[in-house]
């Protein structure tokens, strides 16, 4: 209800809302309480467009109110992919759905008519930034009928980078060393991120990918007056 009271405020101007910038929307709770498919049934009433970011298969259950949402004002789901080495995911990401079953959701949705793609996100330099995974992820979403590909470089807050920095040094004790420079900061420097950036546009070239886009929604219908006099 406080969701629907913000949307009508701000209806007019039909802002693209983003969902998991801080979490995952399709964490297993979220099959018991299903807040994020009210979410976005809110949004299809209120024709807001959504973009949203997941590593969750749960999200194929509500393909049918995605589909809804893209015909009404645009829903744009990112399928997180950042390898396909199982040995590797298994250490990276404990506890997420499988990379190849994220995919076959993803083309699940595409084919329900979401607009869905990959993420190849997040890149972390040194572990899945070398050019066979990365061009491994683009070719499975190309095959997978993925309508975009958009990638970025692992960004590194405080307290998230102080574990990052640990398990680093527990699993890749020689690249632990080597992050002081690459991130300077929460991002990897510059040239780091220019590089991975070239590179996934170059595989976007390559596997004949769009770009992540967000399409502003058709306008609500509006009855016409008749001026009388």
């Amino acid at each position: 209800e406080v969701l629907r009271q913000e949307l009508s405020r701000r209806s007019w101007r039909r802002e693209t809302v983003g969902i998991a910038t801080a979490t995952d929307p399709y964490q297993p709770i979220e099959g018991k309480y299903r807040l994020t498919r009210r979410c976005l049934e809110a949004f299809v009433d209120w024709r807001s467009p959504v973009s949203l970011v997941t590593k969750g298969t749960m999200a194929v259950r509500d393909a049918d109110v995605m589909a809804e949402l893209e015909q009404r004002a645009g829903c744009t789901v990112c399928f997180s992919v950042t390898t396909l080495d199982d040995e590797l995911w298994r250490r990276l990401e404990p506890g997420t759905p499988p990379p190849k079953k994220r995919l076959a959701a993803m083309g699940r949705l595409v084919a329900a008519g979401v607009n869905a793609g990959v993420a190849l996100a997040p890149v972390i330099p040194g572990l899945t930034d070398i050019a066979d995974n990365m061009e491994t992820v683009a070719r499975a979403a190309a095959d997978h009928g993925a309508r975009f590909l958009w990638g970025s470089t692992l960004y590194l807050k405080p307290s998230t980078k102080e574990h990052f920095l640990e398990f680093l040094g527990r699993e890749h004790p020689g690249l632990a060393a080597s992050y002081g420079k690459l991130y300077p900061g929460a991002y990897a420097s510059r040239l780091v991120q220019n590089g991975i950036q070239a590179h996934v546009g170059k595989l976007r070239a390559a596997y004949g990918l769009a770009e992540r886009r967000s399409r502003r929604p058709d306008p609500q219908p509006r009855q016409l007056e008749l001026a009388l006099r």
